[in-house]
């Protein structure tokens, strides 16, 4: 290439990358990201460029266009019953009008500590369904546990089983084409969630992080757990492993069916078989929370804003990735102003070396304001739930960083309920008493490269 080639082809680049920072201040969802991709792009973008074609969108293009279509239900008629609303849930309205859904009352709550309490209870509910089973993870992988839900997927279709499956291309990513065919042969109507529409087809930060089970419409999971051995602790160094799943039994069962229905609708461009809703039997009000980055405002980070804001005794989190945003941390620290009992667990041990940097400058940050923070020992925790005083309690797959409030599709269950909330407590009590409460010096004891790390690493919460 002559000089003067390759000087045209070094202004063009510069040019491009101009062009392209202003598209970045226009559509970033952060201030942070947009003066980090605008400096990126107009001072080194041949090194930029690229990166901001797969990173660089803020939105997913498209998702709600066709989802006015409406359901066509299969299965025999049930009635839905009428059920009173646990009187507490008016102290969440926020939420559900934030959810687009109202608390739906009379369900019945199980709480599944752990891998295998959870797939015993997940593998025989699928086990017994005789009209429909929906099943969405974001991991699932061709090993021991994945070839057990294989069986399962696979017998119940040739039992008549309308069965329908989804998992996240970019989660998902080792599972073998052969996993996926031996499933479509056997009559598993399968699919991989990607951004597949070309306004977001070259996007890697959109995943959907959602684990949803509904059988026959009546009964469903919500939680953390994927599928594969490491969810069962049988995988060192992580091991054991440390997570909740939510087991539902009515009428709140209705919005993971057609939550689930607004990912296949996008992915297939038809609906599902859906179940007639569930009968209300139960005590508990429970609201389903997803989120996504479809949605027109930040709706996980809003979601816990306003339930943190709720609070009048305690607060208690038990998260994997511990990277509040501003609205986030200003409410736990208003909480502790409040005089609420708040308090964090999060892992010992690391899954991702560059969120768990941020993620312990975070918490340094978060002992300073009065917060309790707690590290569990035994193994690595990946569970997501939250308490709020004595009566409401949160189990799903939403993190406490940016990726699960802004890039994420997500869901959670909301529970007003004090049984409920009841369980929780002794879980979290249990899990509190295998930690270790740390203070400042985890941080002003750490070498000055370490905290140089933690900082760099900061930089980066808009994508951790």
């Amino acid at each position: 290439m002559t000089a003067g080639a390759f000087t045209f082809c070094l202004i063009a680049l510069h040019l491009l990358g101009m062009l392209t920072a202003m598209h970045a201040v226009m559509h970033a969802r952060t201030p942070q990201g947009a003066i980090g991709w605008a400096l990126g792009l107009i001072l080194l973008p041949y090194l930029t460029l690229l990166p901001y074609v797969y990173l660089g969108s803020s939105h997913f293009f498209g998702y709600r266009i066709g989802h006015l279509v409406p359901p066509t239900r299969t299965g025999p008629a049930q009635p839905t019953g009428t059920a009173s609303l646990d009187t507490a849930c008016s102290r969440y309205a926020a939420i559900s009008r934030l959810a687009g859904r109202p608390f739906r009352g009379g369900n019945r709550l199980r709480l599944l500590i752990d891998g295998d309490a959870s797939f015993n209870a997940m593998l025989a509910a699928m086990a017994a369904a005789e009209h429909c089973l929906l099943v969405q993870f974001f991991i699932i992988h061709d090993d021991t546990l994945g070839r057990r839900l294989q069986q399962v997927l696979l017998q119940q279709a040739a039992a008549g089983v309308q069965v329908c499956v989804l998992f996240d291309g970019i989660g998902s990513y080792a599972l073998p084409q052969r996993y996926v065919e031996t499933l479509s042969a056997g009559g598993v109507q399968i699919h991989r969630f990607a951004t597949h529409r070309w306004r977001n087809r070259f996007q890697l930060n959109f995943r959907n992080h959602r684990k949803i089970v509904v059988v026959d419409g009546a009964c469903g999971f919500v939680g953390g757990l994927n599928v594969g051995d490491e969810y069962l602790g049988l995988k060192p160094p992580l091991a054991p492993w440390r997570d909740t799943m939510l087991e539902l039994r009515g009428p709140a069962v209705a919005d993971l069916q057609q939550l689930f229905a607004d990912d296949w609708q996008w992915i297939t461009g038809s609906m599902p078989p859906m179940c007639q809703a569930a009968i209300a039997d139960g005590d508990s009000s429970a609201l389903i929370i997803a989120s996504g980055p479809a949605d027109p405002q930040e709706t996980g980070s809003l979601f816990f804003a306003a339930a943190i804001n709720a609070a009048r005794q305690r607060v208690w989190l038990s998260t994997p990735y511990f990277i509040p945003d501003h609205a986030v941390r200003a409410a736990l620290q208003l909480a502790v102003l409040r005089g609420v009992d708040v308090r964090i667990l999060i892992p010992s041990r690391a899954d991702h070396h560059t969120v768990f940097l941020a993620s312990t400058l975070h918490a340094y940050q978060a002992v300073r304001a009065g917060i309790k923070v707690f590290r569990y020992q035994p193994g690595f925790l990946h569970q997501k739930a939250l308490l709020i005083d004595r009566e409401a309690a949160a189990i799903g797959s939403i993190n406490l960083d940016s990726r699960s409030f802004r890039l994420n599709f997500e869901v959670a269950a909301l529970a007003v309920d004090h049984g409920f909330a009841a369980d929780v407590t002794a879980m979290l009590i249990d899990d509190f008493g295998r930690a270790r409460e740390i203070n400042e010096r985890e941080y002003l004891d750490a070498p000055y490269l370490r905290k140089v790390a933690m900082h760099v690493a900061g930089l980066f919460d808009p994508l951790l």
